[in-house]
């Protein structure tokens, strides 16, 4: 933040020449922190409710903890997605409160705690190859406060194990769908809720699956309502969909 425009934008407040509502408006727009190879943008929290995440694919490691430590310095939460194991070692060293998660590949670091929500998200997947990125969507929910509920290894191919577990998918106020192959399994969970279903097709399958295409391509035909779809493999998105989802559901909620 430039510290001129903040001294500024406090006198304002003190004189009353501004309210504190504008001031947060004006502050929602104020510039981000450039380290020359990235720009942090440390009002995301005003704008939108979380904190930037921090992609680390493509990135060197002293890039990811620059931004990482910039991010710290404000006081700002951390998630990192996508992070190879070298990246989240270091990220671990670096900062001891940081938690890795193994199986998701990303790493998140709780300056403040995160306040629930009312309600849950179930994520759920069809196969054990789908975990990986069933687990990034839970990570991500769970990041904004969400309540997740796991329902792993649910697939078409033996549909009485995802009928078995009705209760908890019935019970959920947004759900996330994970799938390869040819993506059935978002198709038959919205046809059995009355709540939004986030699809994710997975790049899990054989040759003819063309790396997630096929179930893209199935998830977005669907012939049930209420079934949104992301790109392939981003359980990240889905999450955090499922996550902004949730929260007007429970700020609703709240206010009956």
């Amino acid at each position: 933040m430039d510290e001129a425009k903040l001294r500024r934008l406090l006198e304002a407040i003190e004189q009353h020449l501004v309210t504190i509502d504008d001031a947060v408006a004006q502050l929602r727009s104020l510039p981000f922190e450039d380290l020359g190879f990235a720009k942090v943008d440390h009002h995301r929290m005003l704008r939108r409710g979380f904190p930037e995440t921090v992609f680390c694919a493509g990135k060197t490691r002293e890039q990811v903890l620059d931004i990482v430590n910039a991010m710290r310095a404000h006081g700002s939460n951390v998630l990192a997605t996508r992070c190879t194991r070298d990246v989240a070692e270091a990220l671990c060293t670096a900062c001891p409160e940081a938690c890795y998660h193994e199986v998701a590949r990303a790493v998140s670091i709780l300056a403040e705690p995160v306040e629930p929500l009312d309600g849950c998200v179930a994520v759920l997947c069809a196969g054990t190859s789908d975990i990986p990125v069933a687990e990034e969507a839970v990570v991500a929910a769970e990041s904004v406060g969400c309540t997740v509920r796991r329902v792993y290894d649910v697939g078409v191919a033996g549909l009485h194990r995802l009928l078995d577990q009705r209760a908890t998918i019935e019970a959920a106020t947004v759900l996330v769908v994970c799938a390869g192959m040819e993506g059935a399994l978002a198709s038959v969970v919205a046809g059995l809720v009355d709540k939004p279903v986030i699809a994710v097709p997975t790049s899990v399958g054989y040759g003819a699956s063309f790396g997630g295409v096929a179930a893209l391509l199935s998830m977005l035909n669907s012939c049930a309502t209420g079934v949104s779809v992301v790109n392939i493999d981003n359980g990240y998105g889905a999450g955090m969909l499922a996550g902004m989802i949730n929260r007007i559901a429970s700020a609703r909620a709240s206010s009956d």
